[in-house]
């Protein structure tokens, strides 16, 4: 082994010989993807990172190396010396005809390297599943064995495109004047985000830091501190339920400027997306010549969509009929009426807990069955919702397969159908009752129909990217349990000027500088600009409920930052994670990670989190409430 360490460097990768090597003499090292038998002679695909070599041994040139891979087996790690030979011609099994040996699927398929040296590295047990591009083994399984399946080629090419993302987005804000600065990982732990994970101190007893969920507060104090522009692909932590894009650790591209506006910091993000896509392959020029995505606000996207990340590569938007049925005064269906009396009664508020009626339309070229649409009720139920309304519509606008035909009036059905686009043959569903829920379910029900008319793909991408800005949007949502007003995305975000004085009195009428960039559904960034005004920010944590004391003690090194001259600034956090996924058109984060944890929180390959004994409990003057049996 060692003259092929020490004397007999590799040459090439597994990817990279072609006819123009003929001749040449190569060292290659890999592992073996398969091995085939014929008879005296021996082939075997020799796999690295890069791709597949087949490499022959014959026993007439190198009876030596021959005997050696005799023995070989898949994912043996082994090195060879060979020359490099066309394939040639070999006979072919249905016509007895001498036809090419070549293989048009392959980068190397016009060569192969016969053998005259080989080695064997280490042999490999037999893996517990076979490294193909496509498996049928149980996540779990590939999870345990996560080092095996990180060898398979579409994890590799992930990984490789996650490194093409970070190189594009470095060279990217590098070249835009951002600093690449780090942050803290161990920090205090302030509230209003998401869950902290704790870390005690062996040092301090009793105390505990925090591990960041984001670098929020560091990268301001960077800009008070005069630096300008800043940027971190940074490890984040957030102890939160998790689910199909979110991991407890993850990753993003954090950036914050100075002395700059929403538009600036727009411009600057979109050209880092062009650059990150480009170093991947696609061109986004060509789908936005402008240079520049698509803007719709807050408000907007919840009334159409539902939810403040559309999916935009179909349409199928909702209808809200709250205010049409309010003028009919219910319709005659007894269910819209106490909505309509609350509307009119004017106890209805865009920004408050309320309830609202909305639509959406299944076009007659879907061919809706009752089946399906007894599966979207059900569907329905399973979010909360306690059933789901719907009317087909007849030749000449009548409501068919419905419970509501028997009571609306036909003022109101004719002013639905004409409100909701509706013809023969629609299928009309409704969702009435409380306003979030409505939109959940709504925008739930649009995704599920999207996907089962093929509008768009069951899994996947495909080659859309509909980017979209969400803008303007509430700086407080209500807080119904608790009666009061909470930070809809944190406590630092600056409100519109001249709604500044409305902070007291009426804070849902506040918007603010905060914005989302939304990719195919997902949300894949967002940001806002902050507040850099001590005063406001005070009167902003007064109506948070958080007194001057309270602010101060939980957020006392940042209130006192901005007392010293803070500039105007703002920033974005771009998930890259999500990023990943969405470029390689999968539907799991975990399929972009090299290392991820399962959606309990657990990393099958290392058995993590795990127990700790006694004595280092005791070091960190901690003492645990669950059993050794629990």
């Amino acid at each position: 082994m060692a003259r092929f360490i020490d004397e007999l460097k590799r040459t090439h990768d597994n990817n990279s010989l072609r006819a123009s090597d003929i001749g040449s003499e190569v060292v290659l090292f890999g592992w073996v993807n398969n091995r085939r038998d014929h008879g005296s002679i021996i082939f075997v695909d020799l796999r690295d990172r890069e791709g597949l070599t087949q490499i022959v041994f014959d026993p007439d040139t190198a009876p030596e190396a021959h005997k050696q891979a005799e023995a070989l087996r898949g994912e043996w790690c082994i090195g060879i010396k060979g020359k490099v030979r066309s394939r040639g011609m070999q006979m072919s099994k249905k016509t007895g005809e001498m036809v090419s040996a070549t293989n048009p699927n392959l980068a190397t398929g016009e060569i192969e390297v016969e053998v005259m040296e080989a080695t064997v590295f280490n042999r490999s047990e037999t893996p517990p599943f076979e490294l193909l591009d496509k498996v049928d083994t149980k996540e779990e399984i590939r999870l345990q064995y996560r080092f095996l399946d990180l060898r398979r080629a579409p994890l590799q090419r992930a990984l490789r495109m996650r490194h093409n993302l970070n190189q594009a987005a470095r060279n990217y804000l590098s070249e835009a004047g951002c600093l690449e600065l780090e942050t803290p990982f161990l920090v205090k732990y302030t509230p209003g985000g998401a869950r902290n994970f704790l870390v005690p101190s062996r040092t301090s007893a009793g105390k505990f830091y925090a591990l960041a969920e984001s670098p929020q507060l560091f990268k301001q104090l960077f800009m008070v501190a005069g630096y300008e522009k800043y940027f971190q692909i940074v490890r984040c932590f957030r102890d939160e339920d998790l689910r199909i894009d979110r991991q407890p650790e993850f990753t993003q591209i954090d950036i914050e400027l100075s002395f700059v506006n929403q538009d600036d910091i727009f411009n600057l993000v979109e050209g880092l997306i062009f650059a990150m896509w480009k170093a991947n392959g696609v061109d986004l020029k060509e789908l936005y010549p402008s240079g520049h995505f698509p803007r719709m606000d807050f408000e907007e996207s919840m009334r159409l969509y539902g939810n403040d990340k559309p999916d935009l590569r179909f349409g199928m938007p909702h209808v809200d009929l709250t205010e049409l049925i309010t003028q009919h005064e219910g319709g005659g269906i007894p269910f819209f009426q106490p909505i309509a009396e609350k509307f009119k009664n004017g106890t209805y508020r865009k920004d408050l807990p309320a309830e609202i009626i909305k639509a959406m339309v299944i076009p007659a070229s879907a061919n809706f069955s009752r089946a399906d649409g007894d599966k979207l009720e059900k569907l329905a139920r399973g979010m909360g919702a306690g059933g789901l309304a719907r009317a087909k519509v007849g030749a000449s606008g009548e409501w068919t397969q419905s419970p509501l035909a028997k009571s609306i009036t036909d003022e109101m059905r004719t002013a639905i159908n004409e409100a909701c686009g509706a013809k023969e043959g629609d299928i009309i569903l409704f969702q009435s009752g409380k306003t979030s829920l409505v939109h959940t379910v709504m925008a739930n029900l649009r995704l599920a129909l999207g996907k089962k008319l093929g509008l768009i793909p069951e899994s996947g991408h495909g080659d859309q990217w509909n980017f979209l800005w969400v803008v303007n949007p509430p700086l407080f949502e209500y807080d119904d349990d608790n009666k009061r007003w909470a930070a809809a995305h944190h406590a630092f975000t600056r409100p519109f000027d001249d709604h500044v004085d409305l902070l007291e009195k009426d804070p849902g009428l506040v918007q603010c500088y905060r914005y989302d960039l939304v990719l195919n559904g997902f949300e894949i960034g967002g940001g806002s600009v902050r507040l850099h005004d001590p005063d406001v920010q005070a009167r902003v944590f007064r109506t948070l409920g958080i007194g001057d004391a309270e602010a101060e003690e939980k957020f006392g090194f940042l209130l006192k930052a901005l007392r010293y001259g803070a500039p105007p600034h703002g920033g974005i956090a771009i998930g890259m994670d999500r990023v990943a996924m969405l470029m390689a058109g999968t539907d799991s984060i975990r399929d972009v990670i090299a290392y991820p944890k399962t959606q309990k929180g657990t990393d099958l390959m290392t058995d993590a989190p795990g127990g700790v004994s006694a004595d280092q409990l005791a070091e960190l003057r901690i003492a645990s409430l669950v059993s050794d049996e629990g």
